[in-house]
C-alpha cells in the first residue's frame, strides 16, 4: 500500500498520534504483548489428558478389578495410567512454556512520538498509527512501515532464516508483493538494529504481527503426532473388541436363562482380561531405555514418545541455515577477472575489510579471517564509507609513496564504473587490458554464474591516484581497473551429506524448508548431496490451497522463502498424507514447524525458543546421530508392537475361547479370579520385552501404527488359539471326564502354555531358533509356565478354585501346546507373506 494511503487508512499522521487517541486505540485493540488466552489451569490441562480410548477403558479395568476385589491388580492400573498421563502434560506444559519464552524475547521499551514530541513508553503501550524512533541496539517493538532512514540495517535471520543483515528504507513495493524477506520498506517485531537509524509507522501489533502469528502456533495444540494418532486408534479397535466380546456373553448367558451375578463378574472379567494393562508400562520402560541409548550419543530426549516418532518417521524436513550449514560466512576464494586464484584480489580486500571504520558485515569478517595477507607498511588516509545507494565503500590508502584506492562492493554497480581490467601479469609485472561493454557483459556473466551456484559475490577494484591526492571522494570512483571477485560460502556442517546419505539409505526422504533464496539453496543442496526434485516458493505456496499443497508437498523436495506459517503448512500438508514427518531447525522462525511436527530436533546451538519446542536436542553437531535416532526409534517401536500384537491376539483368543465355552458349558470355563490370574501371569511373563532384541530387516524400514494391521493379526492368531482351546475343552471333557474344578484347571494351564510359549514364535518373523530371545525374555516366560503347572499342587489351589491334575493330563496338554507351536509358525510365515508389499 502507497505510504500516502496507508497513512490514511491508518487515521495516523507523520508526527504521531496524541496521547488521547493512543489511549483509546490501546483500550480498544488491546496491549501490543504477545499474550495468548490465559493458559488452562494446571489440574483441568491434567485431566484433559484422560480423554482417550485406551486410558478410558484402562480406567475402567482398574474400577472392575476393585469391584472384584482385585485391590492389587487396581492400584497398578491406576499407577501405570497416572504415570504416563503425567509424562504427555509434562509436555504440553513444555510447549506452553515455550510460547512464554517468545513473549519475552521482544522489546520493552520505545521511543514514540506522542504529542508532537518524543517519548519513552513500555513497547506494550503501542497501538497502530504510532510512530517510533529506531536506532542502533534496538528491537523493532512492532510491525511497522519505514518512513524515514538513514544507513538503517536491520538483522531478521530469528524471522526469516536469512544470514546476512537486511537494508530497510522508505519506498514504495509494487502491489500485491507479499514475501516478508522482500519487504525492504517494513521492519518486523523482534529484529534488532544493527546500525543507523529510522522512524518506523506502527502497523500491526501484538497477535497481529508476524511474531504473534508464530508466538499463537506455539501456544495452540499441536495436531496429534503419530504416536498419539496411533494409541487413539488402537484404543478404539480395543474398546469395539471388549463391547462385542462383552455383549455376546451377555446374550448368550441371557438365552440360556443362566444370568447370575457370577456371570456378571465373568464378563467383565473378559473384559478385563482383553484390556493390556502393561502397555503403557511397556512403551514407558521401551521409550526410557531408547532415551538413554540416545543420551550416550550426545542427544537429550525431552519428550519420550518422540523416539518412537522418529522411528515411524518417513519425511524429515530441515532447514537451511544454521542446521546443513554453519551459519558462518566463509571466504571460498578470491578469483580475477578471468576466474583464475588471485593473492591480489585477496590482499585488496583485505585491505580494503582492514581499513573501513564503518559498518562491517559477516563477509567483511570472513575476508578478515583469511591469513596470508600482511598489511605492514600500509596506511590510510581517507575513506568514502559505505553507501546503501551505492552498494560499496572505498578506502585511500598508501605505502612507499604509492597511493591507492580500493574499492569493495556490489558487482552489478562496481563493473560499470570500471574501464580496465587486471590481466595476468607478465614476468611479475601486472598488467591491464581494456573493459569495453561486451568485457563488461563477459565479467558480469562469471558473477551471475556464481551467483546461480548460490556463491556471494563481492567485486574488487582500484585505482591509482597522485602522491597529492589526499582525500577520497564520490568522484574518485571512476575509471576503475577490475581486479576480481571475493566469493563467499556458508559452507555446509561436517557430516552432513553422510548423514543424509544414511536417512535416504532408512527410506528417510529429506526436505528443505528455507527463509534463504533459491540460488543460496540449489547450490547448498548440491553441496550435501540432495537433489532438488522439484521447487516451491512460499509465493507460490500462498496460492495453494490445502489439498492442492498437500498434493505438490508430496513430490516437492526444496521450499524456499518460506515464511514460518507456511512452513507449518508444508509439514501439516505432509500429515495429512499419510506421513510422518520430522522437522530439524534452530531459529524462532523454526519454532512452530518444531512444534507442530511429529518430532521436533533441534541443535545446542539454537535459539532458546527452538530448543524449547523440540522434542530432541542435539548436543554435538554430528547430525550422524540421526541416523541412530531412527534405528533407536525403530528398535523401540518393534519391541512396543511385539506386545500389542501378542497380548492383543492371545488375549482375544483366550477371550473368545471362554466367550464361546460358556455358552456350551453347564458351568463357567473359569472362574472371574482364575481369569484375572491368567490376565496377571501372561502380563509377567511379557514385562521384558523392552530388553528384547529385533531383527536387522524391522530396522530398514519406517513403521507406523496400523490399527488394520494389528486387526488382521489378532484376527488370524486369535482364533487359532481358540482352535487349539477348543480341541482342549474336548479332550477334557470327554477323554479325561473332567468335572467344572479338573477342567478350570487343566484348561488355565494349556491356556498359559500356549498364550506364553507363543512369544518365541510370534517376537520374529524369521525362524525362532535363529533370533533368539533376551535372556530376561525367555527366564520370565518360562518361568511364568512353571507357576502354572504348580499353582494346582500348592495350598493356594483351593483358594483359587484348582485340583491337582494327573499326570496323563498334563502330558496331553504339552501335546497341545507343541502341536499349537507349530501350526503358528506355519501360519505366521503366510500372514507376514501375504502382507508383504509389492
Amino acid at each position: 500500500m502507497p505510504t500516502a494511503e496507508l497513512l490514511t487508512s491508518l487515521l495516523a499522521e507523520r508526527q504521531g498520534l496524541s496521547s488521547a487517541e493512543a489511549s483509546r486505540r490501546l483500550a480498544a485493540q488491546g496491549a501490543n504483548t504477545l499474550d495468548q488466552q490465559p493458559r488452562r489451569r494446571m489440574a483441568s490441562a491434567f485431566l484433559a489428558h484422560f480423554n482417550s480410548p485406551l486410558v478410558l477403558m484402562l480406567l475402567l479395568a482398574c474400577g472392575a478389578s476393585a469391584v472384584m476385589g482385585d485391590a492389587t491388580s487396581a492400584a497398578v492400573i491406576a499407577f501405570i495410567v497416572v504415570g504416563s498421563v503425567a509424562l504427555e502434560f509434562v509436555q504440553e506444559h513444555r510447549a506452553g512454556d515455550a510460547a512464554e519464552r517468545l513473549k519475552r524475547s521482544v522489546a520493552l521499551n520505545a521511543n514514540v512520538l506522542r504529542d508532537g514530541t518524543v517519548t519513552r513508553v513500555p513497547a506494550a503501550a503501542l497501538v497502530p498509527g504510532d510512530v517510533v524512533q529506531l536506532a542502533a541496539g534496538d528491537m523493532v517493538p512492532a510491525d511497522g512501515r519505514v518512513i524515514e532512514a538513514r544507513d538503517f540495517f536491520v538483522r531478521q535471520a530469528m524471522l526469516t532464516g536469512e544470514a546476512y543483515p537486511v537494508e530497510k528504507k522508505p519506498q514504495e513495493l509494487d502491489a500485491g508483493e507479499g514475501d516478508i524477506g522482500a519487504a525492504v520498506n517494513a521492519a518486523f517485531m523482534g529484529a534488532s538494529v544493527l546500525t543507523g537509524s529510522a522512524t518506523l509507522l506502527v502497523c500491526r501489533t501484538g497477535r497481529s504481527t508476524f511474531l504473534g502469528e508464530m508466538s499463537h502456533a506455539l501456544g495452540k495444540h499441536a495436531a496429534p503426532t503419530a504416536f498419539e494418532r496411533g494409541t487413539r486408534g488402537f484404543g478404539q479397535l480395543l474398546v469395539k473388541m471388549t463391547a462385542a466380546l462383552v455383549l455376546f456373553v451377555t446374550f448368550a448367558q441371557l438365552l440360556a436363562h443362566q444370568l447370575s451375578a457370577e456371570t456378571f463378574l465373568f464378563a467383565v472379567a473378559l473384559a478385563v482380561g482383553l484390556t493390556p494393562e502393561l502397555l503403557p508400562m511397556v512403551v514407558s520402560v521401551t521409550l526410557a531405555r531408547g532415551a538413554l541409548r540416545m543420551a550416550e550419543r550426545k542427544v537429550v530426549v525431552k519428550h519420550l514418545p518422540a523416539i518412537q516418532n522418529m522411528g515411524s518417521m518417513d519425511v524429515l524436513c530441515t532447514d537451511k541455515t544454521g542446521t546443513l550449514t554453519e551459519a558462518s560466512i566463509r571466504l571460498e576464494r578470491a578469483v580475477d577477472a578471468e576466474g583464475r586464484p588471485s593473492a591480489r584480489v585477496l590482499e585488496l580486500a583485505w585491505l580494503n575489510s582492514h581499513f573501513e571504520s564503518g559498518l562491517r558485515s559477516p563477509l567483511d569478517d570472513a575476508i578478515l579471517a583469511q591469513p596470508g595477507v600482511d598489511p605492514a607498511g600500509w596506511q590510510k588516509l581517507d575513506e568514502v564509507p559505505f553507501g546503501f545507494e551505492r552498494r560499496r565503500v572505498s578506502v585511500l590508502v598508501e605505502r612507499a609513496g604509492e597511493r591507492l584506492l580500493i574499492v569493495k562492493g556490489a558487482p552489478e554497480d562496481l563493473v560499470a564504473l570500471c574501464t580496465q581490467a587486471q590481466a595476468e601479469p607478465v614476468a611479475g609485472v601486472p598488467q591491464r587490458r581494456p573493459l569495453d561493454d561486451q568485457g563488461r557483459a563477459s565479467v558480469l556473466a562469471s558473477f551471475n554464474a556464481l551467483s546461480r551456484d548460490g556463491l556471494r559475490v563481492l567485486a574488487v577494484a582500484s585505482r591509482r591516484v597522485p602522491p597529492a591526492h589526499d582525500h577520497a571522494q564520490l568522484d574518485d570512483e571512476r575509471e576503475l581497473v577490475f581486479c576480481g571477485f571475493a566469493v563467499f560460502l556458508d559452507p555446509p556442517k561436517a557430516g552432513v551429506s553422510e548423514a543424509l546419505s544414511r536417512l535416504r539409505a532408512l527410506h528417510v526422504h529429506v526436505k528443505v524448508l528455507t527463509g534463504d533464496n533459491e540460488g543460496v539453496t540449489r547450490h547448498v543442496c548440491a553441496q550435501v548431496g540432495l537433489p532438488v526434485h522439484n521447487l516451491l516458493t512460499g509465493a507460490q505456496i500462498e496460492q495453494l490451497d490445502d489439498a492442492a499443497l498437500a498434493a505438490q508437498a508430496q513430490k516437492t523436495s526444496v521450499f524456499c522463502r518460506v515464511s514460518p506459517a507456511q512452513k507449518s503448512r508444508v509439514l501439516n500438508a505432509l500429515k495429512s498424507r499419510g506421513h510422518v514427518v520430522g522437522y530439524i531447525g534452530d531459529g524462532v522462525n523454526d519454532a512452530p514447524a518444531l512444534h507442530d511436527a511429529d518430532v521436533g530436533i533441534s541443535v545446542d546451538t539454537a535459539v532458546d525458543v527452538a530448543k524449547d519446542a523440540a522434542d530432541m536436542i542435539l548436543l554435538e553437531r554430528d547430525l550422524n546421530v540421526l541416523h541412530d535416532g531412527v534405528v533407536e526409534g525403530r528398535r523401540t517401536f518393534s519391541n512396543v508392537m511385539k506386545y500389542i500384537m501378542m497380548a492383543t491376539s492371545s488375549n482375544f483368543g483366550n477371550m473368545l475361547s471362554m466367550a464361546a465355552a460358556s455358552v456350551f458349558l453347564p458351568f463357567l470355563p473359569m472362574l472371574p479370579v482364575q481369569v484375572l490370574l491368567n490376565n496377571l501371569l501372561y502380563d509377567a511373563s511379557e514385562a521384558t520385552i523392552p530388553f528384547d532384541g529385533v531383527d536387522a530387516e524391522e530396522l530398514l524400514r519406517p513403521h507406523d501404527w496400523d490399527p488394520a494391521f494389528i486387526r488382521r493379526f489378532t484376527l488370524v492368531f486369535g482364533p487359532l488359539s481358540s482352535l487349539f482351546d477348543f480341541a482342549t475343552f474336548a479332550m477334557l471333557r470327554l477323554g479325561f471326564g473332567a468335572d467344572a474344578a479338573l477342567f478350570r484347571t487343566g484348561w488355565f494351564i494349556e491356556s498359559m502354555a500356549t498364550q506364553v510359549l507363543v512369544i518365541f514364535v510370534l517376537r520374529t518373523r524369521g525362524r525362532p531358533w535363529r533370533s533368539r530371545a533376551h535372556p530376561a525374555l525367555a527366564t520370565a516366560a518360562l518361568a511364568t509356565v512353571a507357576v502354572a503347572v504348580l499353582l494346582p499342587f500348592t495350598p493356594l489351589a483351593g483358594l483359587l478354585g484348582f485340583v491337582a491334575p494327573p499326570a496323563g493330563m498334563l502330558l496331553a496338554i504339552a501335546g497341545v501346546a507343541a502341536l499349537y507351536l507349530v501350526c503358528v509358525e506355519f501360519a505366521k510365515r503366510g500372514f507376514h507373506r501375504l502382507q508383504r508389499p509389492a
